[in-house]
């Protein structure tokens, strides 16, 4: 007879299992979206700008805000984008590669009917330049900052919201703290406790760095290795040079914030805390985490509204992957859940 321990592991490897169907069965039918999302390629999208401001020991500090929905639409659901450690807003959602397919995740999520809206964290991009570290308490005070913004120009007060890596950080903890804005929650390529993951363990090599440093260096060998890291061959090699020419722009150097609080100061979000429905997504090859620290996130969740899916063929960066239309089309499936009848 199977011990409770046995049965647990079965469930879990069953879960999991689903999970990974899921992403290579139902989705992989959908691969050409990348290509042709559901709303014609001719359709019109139209960008905009806008800017946030917050206030840290009585100095202003402004934020970069791109918005982009299809032409003339009104009362779109909001989904807003946060960006991870390395890369700023633009260059990780709104990446243009000539000749090798569409990589605009707020493209694709635009012509899916969403008013998509990004930042620049502080330190970041556009945004501007202060002497703080930028880690994850300071990108949370960034989307308390976008909110009046996107209420302004949208009329919404809640809206869904995608972060990955640390920004799923800065995503998860932002609907912790403020959990009557966030309707629907996307955490791409997450980590909770850290146990276990390789990539972090490389990070903690440089603690004490990140400890005595506000920003580190980065060049176009390290923003390109992000695609490689931890899969070879799951994305375009043309997408890393691209990703280079577009942050690049921004400089050579980068905060040191995120990488201290994943390396020194995990767990940041805790999962009790989030009433959102979530979907949890990584790829299949991502050192970022393990699948039982996720696990663990994943089963303290209040919410029955949740999903674990694994991206096969990805790695950490899934929207810059081969398979990214996969990716989209999960999120997509989980944004535009039919209500609720039972409750």
């Amino acid at each position: 007879m199977a011990s409770n321990q046995d049965k647990h592991s079965v469930s879990r490897r069953t879960a999991l299992t689903g999970a990974a169907v899921l992403a290579s069965g139902a989705l992989a039918a959908q691969t050409a979206r990348a290509e042709a999302p559901a709303t014609p390629a001719s359709a019109s999208l139209e960008a905009a700008d806008f800017w946030a401001e917050k206030t840290r020991a009585g100095k202003t500090i402004r934020l970069a805000l791109y918005r982009k929905r299809l032409a003339g639409s009104f009362g779109r659901p909001v989904l807003f984008l946060v960006h991870g450690s390395s890369v700023s807003a633009k260059p990780s959602y709104d990446l243009s590669v000539p000749g090798h397919g569409d990589y605009s995740t707020m493209d694709a999520f635009a012509r899916a009917g969403f008013d998509v809206w990004t930042m620049d964290h502080e330190n970041y991009g556009r945004s501007d330049r202060t002497d703080s570290n930028s880690d994850i308490a300071s990108g949370v005070e960034d989307l308390k900052a976008a909110m009046p913004v996107i209420t302004k120009e949208t009329g919404q007060t809640r809206i869904h919201m995608l972060g990955q890596s640390s920004g799923a950080l800065r995503a998860g903890a932002f609907a912790a703290a403020q959990p009557e804005s966030v309707g629907r929650l996307v955490l791409e390529a997450m980590t909770y406790t850290g146990k276990g993951s390789p990539t972090l363990a490389k990070r903690g090599e440089q603690l004490e760095f990140y400890r005595t440093h506000n920003v580190r260096p980065r060049g176009r060998d390290m923003l390109a290795s992000i695609l490689t890291r931890d899969k070879p061959g799951t994305s375009d090699p043309a997408v890393g040079e691209a990703l280079a020419d577009a942050e690049m722009v921004y400089g050579n150097q980068i905060p040191t914030g995120t990488y201290l609080d994943m390396t020194a100061n995990l767990p940041i979000v805790d999962p009790t805390k989030i009433q959102s429905p979530v979907l949890l997504i990584r790829g299949e090859h991502d050192g970022i985490a393990t699948i039982d620290d996720l696990i663990d996130f994943f089963k303290l969740l209040p919410s029955g509204d949740r999903q674990f899916v694994i991206v096969p063929g990805a790695a950490h960066a899934i929207g810059f992957s081969l398979n990214r239309a996969e990716y989209w089309h999960a999120i997509e499936a989980f944004l535009t859940m039919p209500k609720r009848l039972d409750t």
